[in-house]
């Protein structure tokens, strides 16, 4: 399903940002899931329209440790970053 996933999305991004496609646009080899309710999703779109913004005051990878850790997620560093 990911893999699938991922190849029709960067067909899309392709098509819609030539720059992208000029560079070589890939999909790093991972992948994360996460799950939300209903009632979270005005969040998450208030979140996803500030993104930009918001990574440049703290990066991706702190963020993602700190999810990781405030859900209690088993991980092995060795897969995290590639």
């Amino acid at each position: 399903m990911m893999q699938e996933l991922k190849k029709s999305t960067s067909k899309w991004i392709k098509t819609r940002d030539r720059g992208l496609a000029g560079v070589g646009f890939q999909w790093q080899e991972g992948y994360g899931a996460f799950t939300i309710g209903a009632s979270q999703i005005p969040v998450l779109r208030s979140y996803l329209a500030r993104q930009k913004l918001h990574h440049q005051k703290r990066g991706f990878e702190d963020e993602l440790l700190s999810l990781i850790e405030k859900y209690g997620v088993d991980y092995d560093p060795k897969y995290l970053w590639g």
